[in-house]
């Protein structure tokens, strides 16, 4: 049986093996964490009902509970497969947990195991117990679920998590790291002012790095807050701590031992596996462990390993890198850079930046577009923390720049054929090391380990003969050790034999550009003909990554084929598997091995195999992009397709792949955007710029910006080239609409005017029909309410004419805000109603919360704010099920004016300050100005003119950066009103802050 893991330490989380499972609506939500509040323990119905109806349960109460208790049975069978977690038991229901897990569970648990460590002083277990504790925390505890005896539970728990971080606070002073602590404990001060230990755990750590002055205020301040918020005076342990900093008393002093151990809450551990036959190298184990006594220095520990392809420098990298992992608790992070492939340029530093942002903890939508930017948060992210960072194979200095931390807790090993001491000798604690050959005994050892037998040793002058044909470089050992191995009728001898024909050798072993060809050769030389067919073809395709069904699109093969044939290429050593994406394993090629697969694929394949094997890879590919999109918005709508041919897969792998929708794009992500860049440059128009449009599902939802306008450039160049007009089209509304989204309407206009003129020539109304609509979102955001309506008039009869019933409820919804920002409430309504119909019934949760937010502005406009609530309540429920973001910042700004036309001003601000940060987090910048705005009018409303000052020039400022001169104008109009030594005149704060 599944172990199913519970999370609610941050937003209410469950899933098994890295499977989700979704909840439905707030009352689910709201009835599971109860219960995950209370495992084992009976929770009454009627505690229940006063949970999910805040205190007033309708007569139908405990029919419902029940209900929505069993729909609960029922996800957790269909998504897991289990019974017998949520059991009824008088006088209501009970979780009874068993062998799953509970995250708050363990987090009491392991605060517990530290106290105990603690007090019999074992003060690293300690730390380690109260760290793992606090790890788990991912936010508020149930963040989103806001019914009242939750959020009681919740705030239990925050408080405890907060008594927990004094407890690790008090361990790490006794283990001396008062110097780490200070603005760690700063921070936290300023966010808890009122807790007294805090406070006293600051200004000890201040005291302790000669900070006395500083310790001294930090008790003042905390003396004055105490005084202005509570009415009494610090207690007695501040104020003897207080008496004791006066007079230096001797207790303050550190223990001597000091402890340089920081915390880590998001911990990445990228390293590859350390290599199994890795031997020797004890010399230069000892050089890179010299980085090690540079951290904590006046620079940064930077390491570099030069040396020929094949000599080794990964392994010894990644050999090292696990040796001393433990020196760095806060992560290890690992990048091919990539700087000498020979088919492929070398990874942009920005890219990696990406990747290791993420990995650190940072959301996507907050990781800048600049790569200064994107270096400048790199660097304040690892402030603090002791990071180890591998960049592998670069091939320059200005290449690796960007990638280098500020700070010297953290070290950098750098792998690379050239040397790049003239770069960093001087600014950097730099280590060089130039690897050579291993030593003779080292190198019969590796092909010991590698065969797995004692052949070797059996004949020791054939084994030095093998060594020295291989000229005792790594990679070539390993190749020719597990031809043996696969051979175990040869003799050693059998194997020099082979490698002592001249010729053979200084082709096949010559070390030069091309590496160690020789053992490649031998291995893919007994491959059978459909195996090294394969083993070409799948290293011609540019994916960085696949699984076995890529193989069956090449081939034209049955799946599990395939799959055989690629099996057999890693029993030979020739590819190997490295994860498990979506449920299926994926594989890989080392560099030096694609290589070698793409030479062979220029010699033996004619270029119209290879062409219509990459073909062929795009067309399932594009097949299930397609497919996976009709799964995510109900059909095959609002994009635009060409004649592409595809290459179907069985049903079965079709669903067992997109079970996830969404969870496959992300998967392929990497794949998706290197084959259509690949397509592009191999001319197959047609496929690449389908790709490129379709993989907009991902790029758009998970705001992978920079790889939605890499793949459509790329794909509109080959498009213009190859006179695909149809692509031409598609690629400039596709773009038109990424800019769009970065807000930069003339470039939307240089792309969809061209378009529009393209796909009237073609007879492709769906595509003018899309780009009428983003003409109409341009035209909006220009102030041009009368052009937008008449374009989006023209797109919707489009849509309806050709069947896009999605692009049809979105322009609907589009209409209804027009007419809302033209002074027609009653036409907004009933767009907005007809839009959020058209959504539900094509089940798409996105639109037709969308379309919500619309109907409730409309009701808002018409005075029906409690109307309006509760569509928004609605609509908060369908975003917050999606994961929406955007929505959910969407939803809250319009539920805070629901709130405000009611009068409830205090409920208002607090939902609308939740808008603002959730906006600013996605980030939605216009989105966030509104918000911003409302707030700054019920702040008036309320006499706080100093809050709604700052609202409003917040507003000013993010519509300055968008561009939107309407709104800044109502801006600078409720600025003025603020000025005047007048009340707030409701009428017209409800005029200029509605659209």
């Amino acid at each position: 049986m599944l172990q199913v893991v519970f999370r609610i330490l941050g937003p209410l989380d469950i899933s098994a093996e890295g499977r989700p499972m979704a909840l439905q609506g707030a009352r689910q939500r709201t009835i599971m964490s109860m219960l995950l509040l209370a495992p084992g323990r009976v929770v009454s119905v009627d505690t229940l009902a006063d949970a999910v109806w805040h205190g007033e349960p309708p007569a139908t109460a405990r029919n419902q509970i029940a209900i929505c208790v069993s729909a609960l049975r029922k996800t957790l069978k269909t998504a897991f497969g289990i019974d017998g977690v949520l059991v009824t038991s008088h006088p209501g229901y009970m979780l009874f947990p068993g062998e799953h897990r509970i995250d708050a569970v363990e987090f009491e648990e392991r605060a517990a195991e530290g106290r105990v460590a603690a007090r019999r002083g074992d003060l690293e277990e300690a730390r380690a117990h109260f760290e793992e504790a606090l790890a788990m925390w991912r936010g508020p505890a149930l963040e989103g679920v806001t019914a009242e005896r939750v959020e009681a539970e919740a705030a239990r728990l925050s408080e405890l998590r907060l008594d927990v971080y004094e407890q690790l606070t008090a361990v790490r002073l006794e283990l001396g790291q008062h110097g780490e602590l200070v603005a760690e404990l700063a921070r936290f001060v300023r966010e808890n002012p009122l807790r007294e230990q805090a406070v006293a755990q600051l200004m000890l750590a201040q005291y302790r790095c000669g900070r006395r002055a500083e310790a001294l205020e930090t008790y003042r301040e905390g003396q004055r807050l105490f005084a202005e918020e509570l009415g009494i005076d610090p207690g007695p342990a501040l104020r003897e701590l207080h008496e004791e900093i006066l007079a230096d008393a001797p207790t303050l002093v550190a223990p001597p031992d000091q402890v340089t151990l920081a915390p880590a809450t998001i911990v990445p551990a990228h390293l590859p596996p350390a290599p199994a036959s890795f031997t020797g190298r004890r010399d230069e184990l000892a050089t890179l462990d010299r980085l090690l006594d540079h951290l904590d220095g006046a620079a940064l520990p930077v390491g570099s390993i030069t040396g020929t392809g094949g000599v080794g420098k990964t392994a010894l990298a990644v050999h090292w890198s696990h040796q001393v992992h433990a020196r760095f608790p806060d992560g290890q992070l690992f990048a091919d850079m990539r700087g000498y492939d020979e088919e492929e340029a070398p990874r942009k530093p920005s890219a990696v930046l990406d990747r290791f942002l993420r990995a650190l903890g940072v959301p996507g939508p907050q990781i800048p577009a600049e790569q200064v930017e994107r270096t400048a948060l790199f660097r304040s992210v690892l402030d603090g923390r002791r990071v180890l960072i591998v960049l592998d194979n670069a091939r320059s200095f200005a290449q690796i720049r960007p990638l280098l931390p500020g700070t010297s807790r953290c070290c950098v090993l750098v792998t690379s054929r050239d040397s790049m001491g003239g770069a960093m000798a001087g600014d950097y604690a730099f280590v060089p090391l130039q690897l050579g050959s291993l030593e003779q005994d080292e190198s019969i050892t590796l092909l010991s380990r590698v065969a797995g037998d004692d052949r070797f040793g059996a004949d020791p002058v054939g084994a030095a003969r093998l060594s020295e044909l291989c000229d005792r470089l790594p990679l070539a050992l390993r190749i020719a050790a597990a031809r043996l191995a696969a051979k175990p009728h040869w003799s050693v001898r059998t194997l020099v034999s082979r490698l002592e024909d001249q010729h053979r050798r200084l082709d096949e072993l010559s070390i030069d550009s091309r590496g160690v060809r020789a053992g490649l050769r031998l291995s893919y030389r007994g491959l059978p003909a459909d195996t090294a067919r394969m083993f070409r073809l799948l290293g011609w395709l540019s994916v960085p990554e696949f699984s076995s069904w890529t193989g069956a699109a090449l081939l034209g093969l049955d799946p599990v084929d395939a799959e055989d044939l690629i099996e057999q290429l890693v029993d030979a050593q020739l590819l190997e598997p490295v994860s498990v994406g979506v449920g299926h394993v994926r594989y890989r090629f080392q560099d030096l091995l694609r290589l070698f697969a793409r030479e062979r694929a220029a010699e033996e394949d004619s270029d119209d195999d290879r062409r219509a094997a990459v073909r062929g890879a795009g067309g399932s590919w594009l097949a299930l992009a397609r497919e996976a999109h009709r799964r995510m918005y109900g059909g095959d709508y609002a994009v635009i397709h060409g004649p592409a041919a595809l290459r179907e897969l069985p049903a079965h792998l079709v669903d067992s792949l997109l079970e996830d929708p969404m969870g496959w794009f992300e998967t392929e992500r990497l794949a998706l955007t290197a084959l259509v860049d690949q397509l592009a440059r191999e001319d197959e128009s047609a496929h690449a710029w389908d790709l490129a449009v379709t993989a907009v599902t991902l790029f758009q939802n998970r705001n992978y910006l920079e790889d939605w306008r890499d793949c459509a450039e790329a794909a509109l160049t080959a498009a213009v080239r190859t006179g695909d007009r149809l692509g031409e089209a598609a690629l400039l509304q596709s773009l038109g609409t990424l800019e769009i989204i970065q807000w930069d309407f003339g470039s939307a206009h240089a792309r969809l005017e061209p378009a529009l003129r393209l796909f009237e020539e073609l007879g492709r109304p769906e595509g003018r029909a899309l780009v009428l609509r983003n003409l109409a979102l341009c035209a909006r955001h220009q102030t041009e309410p009368d052009r937008a309506h008449e374009l989006c008039r023209d797109a919707l009869e489009i849509f309806r004419e050709v069947g896009d019933h999605y692009a049809e409820a979105h322009v609907l919804g589009l209409l209804a805000q027009i007419e809302l920002e033209r002074g027609d409430a009653r036409a907004s309504l009933l767009l907005s109603s007809e839009a959020v119909a058209k959504s539900r019934g094509l089940g798409a949760v996105r639109g037709e919360a969308q379309s919500t937010v619309r109907l409730a502005e409309a009701l808002v406009q018409q005075g029906e704010g409690e109307r309006a609530e509760a569509a928004c309540r609605h609509a908060l429920d369908l975003v917050l099920a999606s994961g929406d973001r955007r929505g959910e910042a969407h939803v809250l700004r319009a539920l805070g004016e629901a709130l405000w036309c009611q009068e409830k001003l205090s409920e208002a601000q607090t939902v609308l300050r939740d808008a603002v940060r959730a906006a600013e987090q996605v980030p939605d910048r216009y989105v966030q100005a509104r918000a911003a705005v409302v707030l700054g009018c019920v702040l008036m409303q309320c006499s706080d003119r100093a809050g709604a000052a700052v609202s409003l020039r917040m507003a000013d400022e993010l519509f300055v950066e968008v561009g939107v001169r309407q709104w800044r104008e109502r801006v600078q109009q409720l600025l003025v009103a603020l000025g005047e030594d007048e009340p707030a005149d409701t009428r017209l704060l409800f005029a200029l802050a509605r659209p």
